[in-house]
């Protein structure tokens, strides 16, 4: 026997292990993994977050961050661009950013550095544990788990996926290649991402399930408010102008404009619900839901109106309210000498404030339970809200009241005083016109020119119409039961052919006719006439 001959290998011997091959994947593999481990890591925050009331999804609380970080020109954009949809379309918007960052994660972790993914992943993780610390409303430690463990999860997905481009591919004997190794990495990496987008699917749908049991859905639907004391008489129909297409003098809940800085609406039960005066007052009082309840309601028709609307804008509604006095709460409690300032306290965090001399000097601010007879809707503030006429919500109509806090304007700065607002914020005589609609066609001869106005705590006494550049001209106004609502008006116009356009403006009770100088929202709300261009043939 040679040399040669022992030195031969067996024909039958297996060959040896092939070395570790790592496969580059495609970009567009990248993307789709980056976007697989990005849907993991929410998925199980999310799931995490249906385990506990006081656990939030990484995405809302660094939204509320966002909110909160905007300054007020961005606040404006928002609500001029999208309406009340402003809030979709911020987290459509983070949604979008956040697609796009995992996007080049994956393309980074999975075609050059897979540390770098890593990093990348743990600095959003980071960024969710900043987010859930640091709420308005105070939080336990471990509100921060959801973004960590989910963080945690969303690496440990990207370093299996990781793994699977650098497995030693399984070779049958006498077998050498490359078309074989690259049909088991396309069968092992595929099977193995697409069951990470069904898994992140199938746990996300779980923890939004989950989450279903802290609504305050069903706490609602079992609220029976009772009689008010001071029940109100129906409205009568003379408080309606009788025009078509009119806004009505009522705003359904359903149609009534929402405007505030929770992503979510906040979901608070009655069983758990405690309402808190304290600061400078000479009791502590704290009320339950029943309690509240239990006390002597009243109801009142009252015009809210947001500083965020434009003149001629949509972002004022009208409805009955049906709660307790809050001037009667505080008188309880004992307002101290030199307090000037009342707090709401939202159990979100938010707080507004304004003048304890508004609250004191008789108009029908109320601590309110329901809205147009029935419980609260939730987004709305349910359980309890501030109502506060003649002020703009913004820093009074505290929606899901936890607090009422006596203090001094020097000692506390509300929200949105924060943010460039004003501090004090009474509601400026405005009017609008609702039909006809602006660059709207009508028929010449008789047309109805029709709208609402509002001085909330004095009341209108007039509407005056103009006509292209003639005299202004009284219009024929709806009546009202209070001095706290819009007033609806009408003008009958003899429309000539051709174009024309078409002012209003509102006198208030006390004879101060509505200011004609333009002015922008920020800081204390919008002034101005509405004025709308119409075309008669």
């Amino acid at each position: 026997m040679t040399t040669q001959d022992v030195l031969a290998p067996e024909t039958d011997a297996p060959p040896p292990d092939p070395p570790t091959s790592w496969h580059r994947p495609s970009r567009t593999f990248s993307v789709v993994a980056g976007l697989a481990t990005a849907g993991v890591a929410l998925a199980v925050a999310e799931l995490l977050a249906g385990l506990n009331r006081t656990w939030r999804s990484p995405v809302l609380d660094v939204g509320d961050r966002l909110v909160d970080a905007a300054p007020p020109f961005v606040k404006e954009f928002a609500i001029d661009t999208f309406g009340t949809n402003d809030k979709l379309a911020l987290l459509v918007g983070i949604g979008a950013f956040l697609a796009v960052y995992a996007a080049i994660v994956g393309v980074i972790a999975l075609r050059h550095r897979l540390v770098a993914g890593v990093v990348g992943i743990g600095l959003f993780g980071v960024i969710g544990v900043w987010a859930a610390a640091s709420r308005r409303s105070s939080t336990p430690w471990h509100a921060v788990l959801p973004s960590v463990i989910g963080a945690a999860a969303g690496i440990g997905a990207l370093v299996l996926l990781h793994r699977s481009l650098h497995r030693r591919p399984a070779r049958r004997r006498g077998t050498a290649g490359t078309d074989t190794d690259r049909r088991q990495f396309l069968y092992r990496s595929g099977t193995l991402l697409g069951a990470l987008v069904l898994g992140a699917a199938a746990l996300g749908a779980v923890g939004r399930k989950l989450g279903q049991r802290f609504t305050a859905a069903e706490s609602r639907a079992a609220v029976r408010l009772p009689t008010a004391g001071e029940p109100l008489a129906a409205l009568p129909a003379t408080v309606a102008v009788d025009v078509p297409n009119m806004t009505p003098f009522v705003t359904p809940n359903a149609d009534f404009y929402r405007i505030d800085t929770a992503l979510v609406a906040p979901q608070v039960r009655t069983s758990d619900y405690t309402l808190r005066i304290h600061g400078m007052v000479d009791h502590e009082i704290e009320l339950s839901f029943d309690d509240l309840l239990a006390r002597d309601l009243v109801e009142r028709d009252i015009t809210l109106t947001c500083v965020s609307n434009e003149v001629g804008g949509r972002y004022v509604g009208n409805a009955r309210w049906l709660g307790t006095r809050l001037d009667d709460l505080l008188r309880e409690a004992g307002v101290q000498s030199g307090a000037d300032q009342v707090v709401g306290r939202s159990v979100d965090g938010f707080a507004c404030g304004f003048p304890v001399a508004d609250a004191m000097d008789g108009r029908d601010a109320l601590v309110v339970v329901g809205m147009n007879g029935e419980p609260l809707p939730i987004e709305h503030g349910f359980p309890v809200r501030l109502v506060v006429p003649g002020l703009y919500g913004y820093v009074s109509a505290t929606k899901w009241l936890t607090e009422i806090e006596v203090t001094t304007f020097a000692e506390f700065d509300h929200y949105w005083l924060r943010r460039g607002w004003a501090q004090k914020a009474p509601i400026k005589l405005m009017s609008r016109i609702d039909t006809p609609r602006g660059l709207a066609t009508v028929t010449a001869g008789t047309v109805p020119i029709a709208g609402v106005a509002w001085a909330q705590t004095i009341g209108i006494g007039a509407v005056e119409v103009r006509i292209d550049d003639g005299e202004w001209q009284p219009a024929q106004l709806g009546e009202v039961t209070s001095k706290d609502t819009w007033r609806q008006w009408v003008l009958p116009w003899e429309a000539t052919a051709g174009r024309h356009s078409v002012t209003v403006r509102a006198i208030d009770a006390d004879g101060a006719i509505q200011i004609e100088d333009r002015a922008e929202p920020i800081p204390d709300g919008a002034s101005g006439l509405h004025q709308i261009v119409v075309i008669a043939k």
